[in-house]
């Protein structure tokens, strides 16, 4: 092996993941674009779950002689909460199969840097150039990448409460995030929850960085292409 073989191993693998990177930030994006339509969904359907309770059905005499159109109403309405429910479900899931793909490119570049850090210097790993940033920046974005994901997505997929029910995740600790948080809140006894969940969510989004990948991806793009 020559001298410069152990630097090229790492450089090529810097290569190999950053447009798997830019690839699931992609998916990322689209599957968190598709949440708040979802949730704007939830909230309507909770405003109409509200509005259908609050009415005394027997009081309105177009509607005395179907004495179980508000029961079969409820059911038709939690029926479309449900499949909403399972739209999300569907978009955090592909939110964790991004997480995992990120992940585990990430370690793999830092596995092969690893195997060859001993055959190449210091120098060498903090030498930039005008094209290029030095491997030691390069490895250390992908390390707050795969942080960026980990710190966005919740660990666990959301339990759905029944109606009725005023359990959920009381217990809710450290490991699970803002957004878990959020959606294990959803019981359909709660309707004044669900109203609120956009604004819940969009809170949540302020707090984030959304350009940190774009801007990484940015600043490797000229060494992508060398």
């Amino acid at each position: 092996m020559t001298q410069d073989q152990p630097l090229l191993a790492v450089q090529e693998a810097l290569r190999k993941c950053f447009p798997v990177v830019e690839e699931q930030q992609g998916l990322w994006q689209s599957a968190l674009r598709d949440c708040p339509p979802l949730l704007a969904s939830l909230s309507n359907l909770a405003e109409q779950l509200q509005a259908a309770q609050n009415l005394r059905f027997e009081d309105v005499p177009s509607l005395r002689a179907f004495p179980d159109l508000q029961e079969r109403l409820r059911r038709k309405q939690l029926a479309a909460g449900d499949t909403l429910l399972d739209r999300l479900e569907e978009r955090l899931a592909a939110l964790l199969k991004v997480r995992d793909v990120v992940s585990s490119h990430v370690e793999r570049v830092l596995q092969i840097y690893e195997q060859h850090a001993d055959m190449i210097s210091l120098d060498a790993v903090l030498q930039a150039s005008a094209a290029s940033p030095c491997v030691a920046e390069m490895l250390e974005w992908l390390q707050d990448i795969e942080r960026h994901y980990r710190s966005l997505y919740p660990l666990h997929t959301f339990q759905r409460s029944s109606i009725g029910h005023s359990g959920g995740n009381s217990s809710v600790g450290r490991r699970y995030l803002k957004r878990k948080y959020l959606l294990s809140s959803i019981q359909w006894g709660d309707l004044g929850n669900i109203q609120a969940l956009p604004k819940a969510w969009d809170r949540i989004s302020e707090d984030e960085h959304p350009d940190l990948v774009q801007d990484i991806l940015l600043s490797v793009s000229f060494f992508l292409e060398e």
